[in-house]
């Protein structure tokens, strides 16, 4: 095969022809099997990164794990073997355990970023396919449109009016017009305008092209540093915890320092005081905490996928909670994405047409009677131009009729199809001008079956409108246009929802060839409109009715008509949850608002009607200097700068290009507006169960470090030692902690209002709490410990073993306490979160063996504890539970 570095030299049929490929018809789907067999998927192969074993090094990178290490070596040199080894060896499960949890994080962030798969459309067999590009081979011939990443580097063939954003490889800051043109072989990567590079996206127009590289042999894969990848697992808060754990250490190691200091001046020995200090340290600090906060991050993506919402960047999660405007296109978003023509205004009579979805079975009916198409000429050439100029098809899956390609496109061929015209004499395609969203037509030049050639364009009526001076009559004769009467026609269809496209015609020479913007500039015949609706989904109303309950602020952004949107809109209870039509603000109207305006305007409207894509960023920045988190939809190349400005980028799985997925950080699977909602629902759960976790954890912490500083203030002997304190910080963030990942959302998630994202990690509730728990876990170890020393048959080790029980035990019970911040224990059900009770049981079986076992006994410290003890210990736990619950009823309206 040809290097990669010389196919720009080549002219595309001496390229085909190297590649053993056919432009016309492709390759067969044998030939393709085999090539793919032979060179592999088209996939480039993940580097860079951090090999495992320096992620697993990484997990002793702590200050709080120097501090043991060091620990750990005092202890060796002092003679505590035993300590010693229990102090490392804790360390050592600490760190196989955040490692197995961040490449389960990863390999779950991973798996998902793999669901999003790209595809391209390839020629095979003559046929057109729509396939996974990682299956594409050399020779494949690609058809790329706007909108399309390139799947492979690819030799153009043909290229009409294509730019390829190429900023990542190249470093060019501007899209590059690609030709199809032969090129000098020592022309540089930058300049070579006939090759299209894997990865690049196509910003404007159409180009066919056959591959000449796939995978690691692309541009793209001979650059490493295109390829190095690693999944960033923090996000604001977990960062934010990070900092918070930072401040904390400094605050312990003084107060260690000191305790320390404070010893050795009343007399205590030395290596005494240093364990205690060790102790305080390892007490305090809640050194799980971020990684235990990006496992449930982690969770959270993965209960997302299964509600149809791909998290592509994990900060999203906690964004999705704080969300307090979702701005959302209308068409398959919050609608069923069904396109159905029901009306056509042809010849001044306007007909309406039966049926519903994508069955070609109905009727035409004009003033309530039944007509044939086929004696109609002006309705007959008006639902021709829409079967003619269009890209669908209509195919049988599974006995049923579904579209290839756009809805809309597919509703027009189907009300062609209804007319009979599928059957009729093909007129064979010469050229096309593409659909653009800065144009809003597509247009396409025909061989008319009597030797002849005819323009047919479709799109926008204010675009089409402008372009002729004549129309069709009853009759189908042209007369003069009435372009008042066809705006009134196209206002009145558009008020009942429908959305409106206008078709019109030209005749040109018979050898005229390629179509140009110039051709449908003006001159052009008024054929009709054609009126249809893609009706709002039924989960889409619910969504949207969920999601202003939850203090979400819901607006539509389309580029339909203005009465269609307000009328969907409407349906949908946007803006007003009575029915009333919603205010409407139009494209054209959100040109002239000046930007300090524009705010105002943003909070007071739902419905933006007429938008082009590119005022979508002016809309989200306006959201947001009100202090709005915006989330925005797309599916198009402009939507990008929107998705990127937005809070939470969400682009369409379905119909979403390349380049929107790549803006974006959630992507939609099935591109529904009830998935989004889904989404802050799930999202709004995880940062409950993240406070949850956190409301947990400080208290304790919090308890253990007073336990161990009221026994220096007090001159008493520790109540626990280092290597208990190791073992109990690890087995409950395990084995209790963590079961807060699994709580249900609570009932009344989505009647809240959104969270406040400024809102700081520790509230003046959260503070409350975490202090009375301390308070109260201080107390009672202290007392337990005091009632335990005089009659401990065991002495110190038995005292020290119900102490440990005890802190234990409050963890346990104040696990059941943070199920819910707010609401009491007994409205949320014993058997709602199963994991909790398993994790109490695991816990209690824990402590048994630590207590009873004479390894643990032995490694820790320990000593068996009486029957009496045990019930002073539940006693003990059972009171805080009770006290927390009481608060929650004093606050509980």
């Amino acid at each position: 095969m040809e290097e990669k570095d010389s196919w720009h030299s080549l002219d595309p049929a001496t390229a085909l022809s190297r590649l053993e490929s056919d432009f016309y018809h492709g390759l067969t789907e044998a030939e393709a099997t085999a090539r793919h067999l032979r060179h592999g998927p088209n996939e480039m192969k993940a580097r860079g990164g951090r090999p495992g074993w320096l992620k697993f090094l990484l997990q002793f990178n702590q200050p709080l794990v120097y501090i043991l290490l060091a620990a750990a070596a005092v202890s060796g040199l002092l003679g505590e073997w035993v300590d010693a080894a229990v102090i490392l060896g804790v360390v050592l499960i600490n760190a196989i355990v955040g490692h197995i949890q961040e490449a389960k994080a990863e390999r779950a962030i991973g798996a998902l970023s793999r669901l999003v798969t790209t595809e391209a459309t390839v020629r095979r067999d003559g046929r057109k396919l729509r396939l996974p590009s990682a299956l594409l081979v050399p020779g494949d011939v690609v058809l790329l449109q706007s909108g399309d990443r390139v799947p492979a580097d690819l030799r153009l063939v043909q290229v009409r009016n294509l730019q390829v954003e190429e900023a990542a490889l190249t470093g060019e800051s501007v899209p590059v017009e690609k030709n199809p043109a032969t090129l000098p072989a020592d022309t540089v990567l930058g300049d070579r305008v006939n090759l299209a590079f894997a990865g690049t996206h196509v910003t404007y127009g159409t180009a066919e092209g056959v591959v000449v590289a796939i995978g690691d042999h692309t541009v793209a894969g001979g650059i490493a540093g295109m390829l190095a990848r690693t999944i960033e697992l923090s996000t604001p808060l977990t960062r934010k915890i990070a900092e918070f754990s930072k401040l904390l250490l400094y605050v312990i190691l003084g107060l260690a320092v000191a305790m320390f200091a404070l010893g050795i001046w009343r007399g205590e020995n030395a290596t005494d005081m240093f364990m205690a200090a060790v102790a305080l340290a390892v007490a305090a600090i809640p050194e799980g905490l971020p990684a235990a906060l990006t496992i449930t991050l982690a969770i959270g993506v993965g209960r997302m996928s299964r509600r149809r919402a791909i998290i592509r960047k994990l900060p999203a999660v906690e964004t999705l909670g704080s969300t307090t405007v979702i701005c959302s296109d209308k068409t398959g978003t919050l609608t069923e994405n069904q396109m159905t023509v029901q009306t056509v205004i042809a010849g001044g009579r306007e007909y309406t047409v039966s049926g519903t979805g994508y069955g070609t079975a109905g009727d035409f009916h004009h003033e309530g009677r039944p007509v044939d198409p086929g004696g109609e000429p002006a309705l007959r050439e008006c639902l021709r131009a829409g079967w003619l100029c269009n890209e669908a098809q209509l195919v049988e899956v599974d006995g049923r009729t579904q579209v290839q390609g756009d809805p809309t496109e597919g509703a027009l061929v189907v009300a062609a199809t209804k007319a009979g015209l599928a059957r009729a004499a093909p007129w064979p395609r010469v050229d096309m001008i593409p659909f653009e969203s800065e144009h809003m037509f597509r247009a396409t030049l025909h061989e008319h079956p009597e030797g002849s050639r005819i323009i047919y364009q479709v799109g926008a009526m204010e675009r089409l409108l402008e372009r002729c001076d004549r129309m069709l009559d009853a009759q189908g004769g042209e007369t003069a246009l009435d372009g008042e009467a066809v705006r009134r026609q196209a206002e009145t269809m558009a008020a009942r929802g429908l959305r409106v496209l206008a078709f019109a015609r030209k005749p040109v020479a018979a050898g005229h060839a390629d179509l140009t913007h110039g051709d449908v500039a003006g001159g052009l015949t008024l054929l009709g409109l054609q009126g249809m609706i893609d009706p709002p989904r039924a989960e889409a109303i619910r969504a949207v009715r969920e999601c202003q309950a939850a203090g979400i602020a819901v607006k539509m952004i389309t580029g339909d008509h203005a009465a269609t949107a307000a009328a969907i809109a409407a349906q949908l209870g946007i803006g007003s949850a009575d029915g009333a039509t919603p205010r409407t603000l139009t494209g054209r109207e959100l040109a002239e608002i000046p930007f300090a305006e524009l705010p105002r305007h943003t909070g007071e409207i739902s419905v933006f009607a007429r938008v082009a894509p590119e005022q979508k960023l002016r809309l989200v920045r306006a959201l947001q200097s009100r202090g709005e988190v915006v989330a925005m939809t797309g599916d198009g190349v402009n939507d990008a700068p929107a998705l990127k400005q937005a809070d939470i980028g969400i682009a369409m799985g379905i119909t979403g290009t390349d380049v929107a997925k790549g803006a974006s950080d959630m992507i939609l699977t099935d591109d529904n507006f009830a998935s989004i909602e889904a989404a802050v629902e799930e999202g709004r759960g995880v940062y409950d169960n993240l406070k949850k976790f956190i409301t947990w954890t400080l208290p304790t912490n919090g308890g253990q470090a007073l336990v161990l500083l009221a026994a220096v203030i007090f001159g008493t002997a520790l109540p626990i030692l280092p290597v208990q304190l190791l073992w109990v910080n690890m087995a409950t963030a395990i084995l209790l902690g963590l079961m807060l990942v699994f709580e249900p959302k609570a009932p009344n998630l989505m009647q809240r209002p959104p969270r406040n994202p400024a809102e700081p990690l520790l509230t003046p509730a959260l503070i409350r709490r975490t202090v009375m728990v301390s308070v109260f876990m201080t107390a009672g170890a202290f007392l337990l410990f005091e009632w335990a020393l005089p009659r401990a048959a065991g002495g110190l080790a038995e005292a020290r073993t119900v102490v440990v029980n005890t802190i234990v035990m409050v963890q346990l019970f104040y696990l059941f306490n943070c199920r819910s911040l707010t609401r009491p224990v007994v409205r949320l059900g014993l058997l709602s979160n199963p994991a909790a009770l398993a994790g109490a049981a695991a816990m209690i079986g824990a402590q048994l063996l630590f207590t009873y076992a004479p390894v643990m006994n032995r490694l820790f410290h320990t000593a068996p504890i009486t029957v009496s003890a045990w019930g002073l210990i539940v006693a003990t736990g059972f009171c805080s539970f009770l006290l927390v619950e009481l608060t929650k009823l004093r606050r509980t309206p």
